[in-house]
This record gives C-alpha cells, structure tokens and sequence, in this order.
C-alpha cells in the first residue's frame, strides 16, 4: 500500500504526492502533459456513443445521479458530462488560477457525486463545479456511516464513471460496490475500464463480477497513457498503457 491509502499494484507507477495535491495542475504536468494521458478522448467517445443520447433524452424528465467513483480531481467527469477533450482539460487546468472553475458546462441536467480516497482532489473537485456532492472514503475499509452512505450513492445512480480505478480496489470491495449499484430501482449505465498490462488477474476477477450482476452493452480499446519510467523497467519493449473500456447496464 501505498503512503496515501491507494494500493497499487508493484509494477505500476505510484502518483501518491499528485493524488493529494490541493489543485490538479500537479496532475496535469507530470500525467497529463509528461505521460500523454489521452484517455478521456477514448472514455468520452465510448460514453457519447452509448450512454449520452439515453442520458439526454432521461435528463429532459429531471437531474440525472451521476456517481465518478475514486474519480480524483475529476478529469473524467469533465470529459463525460461536460463534453471536454484531453486538451481542453489541459488547458482549464494549466494553472492554480485558471483550474478553480470548470470550463464547460454540462451537457445534461445531473447531479454529480465525486467518490475518492483524496479528500484535497474532492475538495477541489467541488469547488470548481465539478462535483456537487462528495464522498472521502477508502473503499477497501470504510466505516459503518460510510458503507451506509455509499450504498444509498449508488443504488440512487443513473449513471456510475469508474475509470483507470477498479484495479485500486479489492475483490470483495468491488463486489460490494457492485452489488450496489446493481440493486438501483432505475434503469443504470456503468462506464469502467481495464488498465493493461497491469494486474491482469485482477482485472479478469473484475470482469466476472461485472458480467455476473450487468447486461454488457459495448467496448472499445484505446491507448492510456505513455509508461513511465519504473514501468518500462518492468515491461521491456512497451511503451503504452492501454484500456479495455467497457459499458455495461442494470439488468432489469
């Protein structure tokens, strides 16, 4: 484990001082620019062409519950919901002054709830607009409050964002989530998605656990981000992360 809470697996790269940052822009420089972490363009496109026209026409009738789950400082809620590319989340967060706001406005009536383990990436997460509600939690070990909260969060979801994050969580903390979020009322979407080649096991015990509870809707692979340093180390001749990225619904 590491110094902030996040277990990561040991050949992975440990951002532990970015996570805990009070402003993204640490974020954006050493993951963003320095890795080209391009994702969201891939998460965005998946979300828009399986979520987003439902979302729309769902959203005409009363705010959608958007849960980001161990979102960070919320790059991805800013790529779904507020329609931003991989440059213009750059750009908004390019500095402590121009990163206060969210530079886009949503695309959808939604009320977003911001769940993480940082309790400076939610702050900031809702001071800039990003996130309306937040949740500080470890998700391996919450407390009894916390579980309780959690639960009501994600039956409540329309929509759940859990990007470059499941690989963080163990087994049976996925499970409970999962398990969650699958006994919502309503009809629900999930956007996930599979770090490679890191804990490749992992990610396969997660897939069952998803397909297990939800109706796989669709998939696309994309590039991640570059590999750091340590990780080329670990992985000779490769130079990308890349993604599994996956939709899938309640079942009804």
């Amino acid at each position: 484990m590491s110094d902030s809470g996040v277990q990561t697996d040991e050949k992975k790269q440990h951002f532990d001082d970015i996570y805990v940052a009070e402003t993204p822009v640490p974020f954006k420089e050493r993951i963003l620019d320095d890795l080209q972490y391009v994702s969201d363009n891939f998460n965005r496109l998946t979300f828009d062409r399986l979520i987003k026209p439902w979302a729309e026409k769902k959203a005409a009738s009363g705010a959608l519950n958007v849960v980001d789950l161990a979102g960070c400082f919320g790059n991805t809620t800013m790529a779904t919901i507020n329609g931003m590319d991989y440059d213009g989340i750059r750009e908004n967060w390019k500095n402590a002054e121009t990163c206060k706001k969210v530079a886009q406005p949503r695309r959808f009536n939604a009320n977003v709830t911001g769940i993480d383990i940082s309790a400076n990436a939610l702050a900031y997460g809702q001071s800039a607009g990003i996130y309306d509600n937040t949740i500080q939690a470890d998700l391996n070990t919450p407390d009894a409050a916390t579980q309780a909260e959690l639960e009501r969060t994600m039956k409540n979801a329309n929509i759940l964002i859990s990007t470059a994050a499941l690989v963080y969580l163990q087994p049976d903390a996925v499970e409970r989530l999962m398990d969650e979020f699958a006994a919502g009322d309503d009809e629900g979407y999930m956007l996930v998605n599979f770090l490679n080649p890191f804990a490749l096991e992992a990610a396969d015990a997660t897939k069952r656990i998803l397909l297990e509870r939800f109706e796989f809707v669709g998939s696309m692979a994309s590039r991640h981000r570059l590999m750091s340093e340590l990780e080329r180390s670990n992985y000779p001749g490769e130079e990308w992360v890349m993604l599994e990225i996956w939709v899938l619904k309640r079942r009804k």
